[in-house]
């Protein structure tokens, strides 16, 4: 029961410890920014349950699929983009970690 409250937390905390680090200047809007990328779980809405505490999400979700995370990368790319997507490259990384987890245990 421990394990999707601390997953959930490190989906805020660690964004805004990369937002404050990386963008001094404007750590709060990188912040948010890259915090909202949470709502790429309304994907999890397509799933039946919704909710499985034992699903790795990656990649069984379509916004958590391979080719999603290929174009995450891809958006990395361009500096319009590059906040969200580094957010989702977080979360996707955040997600995986929490597979790893699972499995461990």
């Amino acid at each position: 029961m421990l394990r999707p409250f601390i997953h959930l937390l490190l989906h805020f905390t660690v964004p805004g410890v990369v937002a404050r680090i990386a963008f001094k200047d404007r750590w709060v809007f990188a912040w948010v920014l890259m915090g909202a990328t949470i709502l790429v779980d309304l994907d999890h809405l397509l799933a039946s349950p919704i909710f499985d505490p034992n699903r790795c999400s990656i990649p069984f979700h379509p916004l958590h699929s391979y080719w999603a995370i290929a174009i995450y990368c891809l958006l990395t790319l361009y500096s319009r983009s590059r906040l969200l997507a580094l957010g989702l490259l977080i979360h996707m990384g955040l997600d995986w970690t929490d597979c790893v987890w699972m499995s461990l245990g």
